[in-house]
């Protein structure tokens, strides 16, 4: 069985896979501080919340934007899996041409959403993340990573509104009841569904008419579900799609 993890800044996401089949997954809090020992504990009791430990797990595959995870991440690798560990990284064959001026500088889960895109639609493609930061990552159809876009993710700017604001309160984000809100909570519900959306719309239509090749626009991340359903250019959600990408680059290298 391999796990795959995806580190981000604010959650972590987690999944075992039996073959190509994602068995479970699982989205944590991500803890800068957090040890291997703690991350050890943390894994265990959810794979034995499945039954079983990590006797089963027998590869693992890492992606991290926090840096001082990786170490921790490896280190609980070397003391309780079995089998390869790889940390998504330069060393790491992906199978993708990087078509950017400095290859160092993407992000390990940008590039892990792009493998996965074009391994799902065959073709052109890019992967909106809706994740701490909102993430663009274009692919051509020939596989090759072409570049992308960084815009501000719903989270912060929704904690930004209301830590400076001081009768806005804070919500949780759910689909609006429509674009005039009768109240505080509405209104602030409709501005971030409808202004996201208008913002992930204005560029993907930029990014379409940049490329010059029809291409499948597919969202993914925490608040995809909840931003998607309302912009016109989104094909498909897939929640999934990291931890997707994560184990084709696995297997690209094992």
């Amino acid at each position: 069985m391999l796990l795959a993890v995806d580190v981000g800044n604010t959650q972590t996401h987690l999944g075992a896979f039996e073959n190509s089949e994602l068995g479970r997954d699982w989205r944590l809090t991500t803890l800068p501080t957090a040890t291997a020992d703690e991350l050890a504990a943390t894994v265990s009791d959810l794979l034995q919340l499945e039954g079983f430990g990590f006797d089963r797990i027998d590869g693992a595959i890492i992606s991290t934007v926090v840096p001082q995870l990786g170490p921790e991440w490896e280190q609980l690798c070397s003391r309780h899996v079995e089998g390869p560990c790889l940390i998504v990284g330069p060393a790491v064959k992906t199978g993708m041409p990087i078509l950017v001026d400095n290859p160092h500088e993407l992000g390990a889960d940008r590039l892990v959403n792009a493998v996965a895109a074009h391994a799902k639609v065959e073709g052109a493609c890019v992967a909106v993340d809706f994740g701490t930061s909102t993430n663009f990552d274009v692919v051509s159809g020939e596989g090759e990573y072409l570049g992308g876009v960084i815009g501000p993710g719903v989270e912060i700017s929704l904690e930004a509104l209301t830590s400076r604001t001081a009768k806005l309160p804070r919500i949780d984000l759910s689909a609006p009841e429509g674009p005039i809100g009768k109240h505080t909570q509405a209104a602030i519900q409709a501005g971030f569904a409808y202004g996201f959306a208008g913002l992930v719309d204005g560029i993907d239509r930029r990014l379409a008419e940049a490329l010059g090749e029809p291409a499948t626009f597919i969202a993914t991340g925490g608040l995809a579900q909840t931003i998607a359903p309302h912009c016109e250019t989104i094909d498909e959600v897939d929640p999934l799609l990291t931890l997707r990408g994560l184990r084709l680059i696995y297997e690209r290298n094992t």
